[in-house]
């Protein structure tokens, strides 16, 4: 460690560095505001460097007290020569990228769960064995036997409900015995969703004014690395214990569960092309339920990529290149998932635009308009709770 008469130098011969390059750079740096940056960067990075070749040079094994309180005939006699510590390692630093993907997974396997399709083949089974359906030998037939009996063996439904119950707050089912439930994840995955939206529509709108290619975008890259590092962490937080395990067993059935649906016996049975189309008629004829069955698959999608993003080192890249490039990646499915998301709800009064803040109660007494709460993260979407 370095005494603290050094570490106090060094910081402001790294402030002077930067305020003298600045003047002499001043022309330079109008007409190419990127040099600032870069010569942040620069300065950061051999100040890592340095503080990394110091580390664990000539420690005391009682990290400094004795020197500090003075004892020893060594012990210093100003405050500037004790030793003192720059730091610990950050915690955004750590991730663990496998329970990350799992959470992943599971939202992906949430959101068709959601859409029924477990419930369709729970029905369909519940049809086989009633004799219902008029089939007996062919490959749906021989599916459905599979199915039921390899279930035995599955995570069952109430398992699959505190599961995502757990880690991302929805249904409304106990989330168990020791367990509590994860309620700030969908303010937060709306959040980081919206914002990185938000910064790649302002990067468009300051590529077409802006004067010169070199100019900086509009979007700020610290409001959503933040939103980002917020909700990696409150992942990391609520997907130990048996997740992973679900996810690959849930996802076995899932893929079991289509290729009994696109049987051709089972679907001549209701006359479907494929296996969403019978997925959509099962639904409605029995339950009565009319589905976004496209919108909700591309949901989940886009949000198993953008969470499968988190689980990379993406968001710490401080450089605006690099990071942009790589945001770009979930540029496109951050703004599918919001556009599919408000298709849902298409029959509602079209909400105030984003991000504008009503401060104070409404007025006259009146109850604020749930849809303006919706869009602005104060209350989660019809549905995706349940």
């Amino acid at each position: 460690m370095p005494n603290t008469r050094d570490y106090d130098q060094r910081n402001d011969r790294i402030a002077a560095l930067l305020q003298n390059t600045i003047e002499q750079l001043g022309p330079e740096l109008v007409a190419n505001p990127q040099l600032a940056e870069v010569l942040n960067r620069m300065v950061d990075d051999q100040v890592r460097k340095f503080e990394e070749t110091q580390n664990g040079k000539a420690q005391p094994s009682d990290g400094g007290l004795a020197d500090l309180i003075g004892l020893g005939k060594d012990a210093p006699k100003d405050l500037g020569d004790t030793q003192v510590s720059t730091g610990v390692v950050d915690y955004d630093d750590t991730v663990t990228s496998d329970r990350i993907l799992a959470t992943a997974d599971l939202y992906y396997l949430y959101m068709h769960d959601r859409l029924g399709v477990f419930r369709v083949m729970s029905k369909l089974q519940e049809l086989f064995r009633a004799g219902t359906l008029r089939i007996s030998s062919g490959e749906g037939a021989y599916g459905l036997y599979r199915f039921d009996k390899r279930n035995i063996l599955r995570y069952q439904q109430g398992e699959r409900l505190r599961a995502y119950r757990r880690v991302f707050g929805y249904t409304k089912v106990d989330p168990g015995p020791n367990a509590r439930a994860n309620p700030q994840f969908h303010g937060l995955f709306v959040h980081f969703i919206a914002e990185t939206a938000k910064y790649w529509r302002d990067k468009r709108i300051s590529e077409v004014i802006r004067e010169r290619a070199t100019d900086p975008t509009f979007g700020s890259i610290a409001i959503v690395r933040r939103s980002a590092l917020d909700l990696r962490n409150n992942l990391k937080n609520s997907s130990y214990g048996y997740i992973n395990v679900l996810r690959v067993e849930t996802s076995q059935a899932l893929a079991e569960a289509f290729k009994v649906l696109e049987a051709p016996d089972l679907r001549a049975q209701f006359g479907a092309d494929n296996a969403w189309e019978l997925i959509e008629l099962v639904l409605w004829q029995y339950f009565r339920e009319s589905v976004h069955a496209s919108t909700i698959n591309r949901m989940a999608v886009a949000g198993r990529e953008i969470i499968r993003w988190l689980a990379e080192p993406f968001v710490l890249k401080k450089n605006r290149t690099d990071f942009e490039a790589l945001l770009y990646r979930i540029a496109e499915y951050s703004e599918e998932w919001i556009s599919s998301e408000e298709g849902m709800r298409i029959t509602r009064p079209t909400p105030p635009p984003r991000n504008v803040y009503q401060p104070g109660p409404p007025p006259n007494g009146a109850r604020r308009d749930p849809v303006f709460a919706r869009t602005n993260g104060l209350m989660p979407a019809p549905g995706l709770m349940e």
